[in-house]
């Protein structure tokens, strides 16, 4: 089969829990050739062939609508269980810690070992973390196929992803290093926005569609 016509017969679930600019990441996709949907159906996410979380909010409240939608308990499945290809964004890659301490203690989906914390500010910097900044891409990841050294990406966060070195895949200096990217087998996720990020942005969700082609 054509790779263009394989692209369009694949399922790309962009996750729906009513947080964050969902038709920027679809967008995105659709000027690389993608057709995505936006759904908050779990029958969408047991059929789908990948999986988006974006998201701009509040940990908490992020799951709290996870949880109220049902949603939790068949993203855990396809991902974990059946090694669905899965892309966090921005939250979405923070929703995949144990727990975040956002305006409390909050369990996250813990699929990857580590906890959320708020930047430190200081003299030198302000929170939250807003704009284009260089990211260090630390291991060669098939997400940063074809990406140059010391890449920019555009962030809009106040808190960062802290976890073990062996799942970081990329970082950025703001005052101290903070979790760029992480992965874990067929779980990726960004901190910083690839759908504002321009053509490294677009780069970077290119690999992650050449993943689940070639998946």
């Amino acid at each position: 089969m054509p790779k263009s016509v394989q692209a369009q017969n694949l399922k790309i679930v962009i996750i729906d829990y009513k947080m964050g600019n969902l038709n920027s990441v679809k967008n995105a996709l659709g000027f690389l050739g993608y057709r995505a949907e936006i759904s908050d159906r779990r029958e969408d996410v047991i059929s789908a062939d990948a999986l988006v979380l974006p998201g701009v909010g509040a940990f908490g409240v992020a799951m709290r609508n996870l949880q109220l939608q049902g949603l939790i308990e068949p993203l855990g499945r396809k991902v974990q269980e059946e090694k669905t290809p899965f892309l966090g964004i921005c939250l979405g890659m923070q929703l995949i810690a144990e727990r975040s301490e956002e305006k409390g203690m909050h369990e996250g989906l813990g699929w990857i070992p580590g906890h959320v914390r708020r930047i430190k500010e200081d003299a030198s910097i302000r929170v939250p973390h807003i704009g284009w900044n260089n990211t260090g891409i630390l291991t060669k990841t098939p997400l940063f196929e074809n990406i140059e050294d010391n890449p920019e990406f555009y962030y809009v966060h106040s808190y960062h992803f802290d976890c073990d070195a062996e799942f970081v895949a990329a970082c950025c200096l703001y005052g101290s290093p903070l979790v760029a990217a992480v992965q874990r087998g067929n779980i990726h996720a960004v901190q910083f926005h690839p759908e504002k990020s321009q053509h490294n942005g677009l780069r970077v969700l290119r690999n992650f569609m050449n993943l689940v082609s070639a998946n």
